[in-house]
C-alpha cells in the first residue's frame, strides 16, 4: 500500500487532500461494467470504490485504523461534490453516492484544490506584522535568541549542568545589580519559553508557519499549570465557565458506568440517553474545545502521529493543550477521561445497535474538539485521528511538564540578577543546551522494537531458570507454558535435551526407538 509523505506548513488539511485525490486517481482499478443492458468502459462501481479508499486510508500514518467505512464514504461524497468523481453520465456537485453498484468514472481533468490566496496575505501580513514588533515579543529588552537544532528533544543532565557552571562563571566576572521583574517581564518569558520549547520539539526552523506568536496568552498558560487538582484537572475560579451541573453529573455516571448507579433507580436504555444528552451538549458549544485559531498548530502535529514519533507527537501536544483557555482545557480533561473510561469499561452497555463503544466516542467527539472555521472536506478524518490519539494518551498528554516551570523559573533568575551587556545585542538570555536523538526509520525501529521484546523475554526465560524459591514441579510447568508461547528463544537457550536435563540433574529425555517387528515368514500351503 502505498505512504504518502507528510504534508507540512500551513493548510496542511488542503495540501493532503490534494494528495489523496491524486493517489485515488492513480491507483483506483478500472475495468469494464454492464448496467441497464450497456457496457462502460474505464469506470467503477461505488463499492468497488469504498473498498479500495477505505483500505488505502486505513494503512496510512495519516489516518490510521480508526477510520471507519462511513467516513469512507463520507469522503467519496466529498469527491463527487469537488467533481474529483462523476457518474457515468457526467453528472457531479451533490453527494448522492452510496455504498452499491452504482457506476462512476474519473473526469478528464481532476482539480487540485489551491491554497487560499486571501489567507496567504493574511498570515503574509501578519508575519510582517509580527516581525515588526519581534524585539518586544521574543527579546527581553534586546535578549538574543539562539535557533534550536531539529529532531527530537531529550535533555542532557551534563550539559545543563555545564552551561550552569559556565553562566555562574559570568555571572561572578561581569555581575550588576539586581533589577525588578515586572508582571509584563514573566508574561512575556512564559510566551518565549513554551514556543521555543515547541519549536525544538517539533524540529522546526520557525512556527510562524502554524501559529503567530501574537495568539499565545500566557495568563492562560500560567493559570493551566498552576491552577489544578491532585489529578492535574483545570480548577475554574468562574464558575460561570465552568461545564454544568447536570453535565458533570451526567459525564460522571457514564464515567464510573456501573457502580456510580447501583443506588439509582434506571430503565431500558437510560445510559443511551445520558450519553445523548452529554453529546448534544458538546456539540452545541460555539467552537470546537481547540479553538478555530489553533487549528493548523494542531493539524501539523498530525503528521508526527507514527510509531517512532510517537514520544514527539505527545511532547508536543502537550505544550499545544497548554495554550488553551482554560475553561476548553478543563472541558477537554473531563471528555478525555470520559471516553477513555468508557470505551474500556466491559460492563458498559451497547450504546449503538452497529458501532463499538470506542468508534462511537471518535465519530460522535471528534468534530467538538478540532474543526476548521471555514469547511475543510477532510476535517472529519484528522479530528478523528487526533482524538484517537487523544484518547489513548491523555493522562499524558493533558498533565502539566514540570520542566516548563524549572526553565521559566531559570530565565527569570538570569533576567533578575542580569547579564552581559553587548553593544549590539544587550542583555543575553542563555537558554539550556540540549542533546538530540537521531530520528530513524519506521523499519529500523520495527527491528529496534521486536529486538527488545525478545530481550525481554529471553530475561523473563532467566528469571525462572534461575528462581531458587520455585518449586520444581511449578519451574516445569513454567518452562513447559514458556516453550510452547516462544519455542525459538527456548530452542536457542536448551539447544539440546541435555542442557534442559542439567537444569533439573535429570538423564537427557532421549526419544525410544520404536519396537521393530521382524516380519514372519508365510509359507506356502502349496507344495
Amino acid at each position: 500500500m502505498e505512504s504518502w509523505s507528510v504534508p507540512t506548513g500551513p493548510y496542511r488539511a488542503t495540501k493532503l487532500w490534494n494528495e489523496i485525490t491524486t493517489s485515488f486517481r492513480a491507483g483506483m482499478p478500472l475495468r469494464k461494467h454492464r448496467q441497464h443492458f450497456k457496457k462502460y468502459g474505464n469506470c467503477f462501481t461505488a463499492g468497488e470504490a469504498v473498498d479500495w479508499l477505505y483500505d488505502l486510508l486505513r494503512n496510512n500514518n495519516n489516518f490510521g485504523p480508526e477510520v471507519t467505512r462511513q467516513q469512507t464514504i463520507q469522503l467519496l461524497r466529498k469527491f463527487l461534490k469537488n467533481h474529483v468523481i462523476e457518474d457515468i453520465k457526467g453528472r457531479w456537485g451533490s453527494e448522492n453516492l452510496d455504498d452499491n453498484s452504482q457506476l462512476f468514472r474519473f473526469p478528464a481533468n481532476s482539480p487540485l484544490k489551491s491554497l487560499p490566496r486571501r489567507h496567504l496575505e493574511l498570515r503574509k501580513n501578519s508575519i510582517e506584522s509580527f516581525s515588526k514588533d519581534k524585539d518586544s515579543i521574543f527579546k527581553f529588552r534586546n535578549l538574543s535568541h539562539r535557533t534550536p537544532k531539529k529532531s527530537g528533544l531529550h535533555f542532557s543532565q551534563e550539559n545543563v549542568e555545564k552551561m550552569n557552571h559556565v553562566i555562574i562563571n559570568e555571572e561572578q566576572e561581569n555581575s550588576v545589580d539586581n533589577r525588578e521583574i515586572s508582571p509584563e517581564d514573566i508574561e512575556e518569558v512564559w510566551r518565549y519559553i513554551i514556543l521555543i520549547y515547541l519549536q525544538t520539539i517539533l524540529g522546526v526552523p520557525s512556527l510562524e508557519e502554524v501559529i503567530n506568536p501574537n495568539q499565545v496568552v500566557p495568563q492562560y498558560i500560567m493559570y493551566n499549570m498552576t491552577n489544578t487538582s491532585k489529578h492535574g484537572i483545570v480548577i475554574l475560579q468562574d464558575k460561570s465557565d465552568d461545564l454544568p451541573h447536570w453535565v458533570l453529573s451526567a459525564m460522571k455516571c457514564l464515567a464510573n458506568w456501573p457502580r456510580s448507579n447501583m443506588n439509582n433507580p434506571t430503565y431500558v436504555g437510560f445510559e443511551r440517553d445520558v450519553f445523548r444528552t452529554i453529546a448534544d451538549y458538546f456539540l452545541d458549544l460555539p467552537e470546537p474545545l481547540l479553538t478555530f485559531e489553533y487549528y493548523e498548530l494542531f493539524v501539523s502535529i498530525l503528521g508526527l502521529l507514527q510509531p517512532h514519533l510517537e514520544r514527539v507527537a505527545i511532547d508536543a501536544l502537550q505544550l499545544c493543550c497548554l495554550l488553551l483557555p482554560p475553561p476548553n482545557r478543563r472541558k477537554l480533561q473531563l471528555l478525555m477521561r470520559m471516553i477513555s473510561r468508557m470505551s474500556q469499561n466491559v460492563d458498559m452497555p451497547q450504546l449503538h445497535d452497529a458501532m463499538g463503544t470506542r468508534s462511537l466516542m471518535i465519530q460522535t467527539f471528534s468534530r467538538c474538539v478540532l474543526c476548521c472555521a471555514e469547511e475543510v472536506d477532510l476535517d472529519e478524518l484528522l479530528a478523528a485521528r487526533l482524538v484517537s490519539f487523544l484518547m489513548d494518551h491523555h493522562q499524558e498528554i493533558l498533565q502539566v511538564p514540570s520542566y516548563l516551570q524549572t526553565a521559566v523559573d531559570k530565565h527569570l533568575d538570569y533576567l533578575k540578577r542580569g547579564y552581559i551587556k553587548n553593544p549590539g545585542d544587550g542583555l543575553i538570555v542563555p537558554l539550556p543546551t540540549y542533546s538530540y536523538c537521531k530520528q530513524i526509520s519506521a523499519q529500523e525501529f520495527d527491528e529496534q522494537k521486536v529486538s527488545t521484546s525478545q530481550a525481554a523475554v529471553a530475561e523473563l526465560l532467566e528469571n525462572i531458570i534461575k528462581n531458587k524459591s520455585l518449586p520444581l514441579k511449578e519451574k516445569r510447568k513454567k518452562l513447559k507454558q514458556f516453550q510452547k508461547e516462544y519455542p525459538l528463544i527456548y530452542q536457542k537457550r536448551f539447544p539440546t535435551t541435555e542442557s534442559e536435563a542439567v537444569l533439573f540433574g535429570d538423564k537427557p529425555t532421549i526419544k525410544q526407538p520404536m519396537l521393530i517387528l521382524k516380519k514372519t515368514k508365510f509359507r506356502s500351503l502349496r507344495y
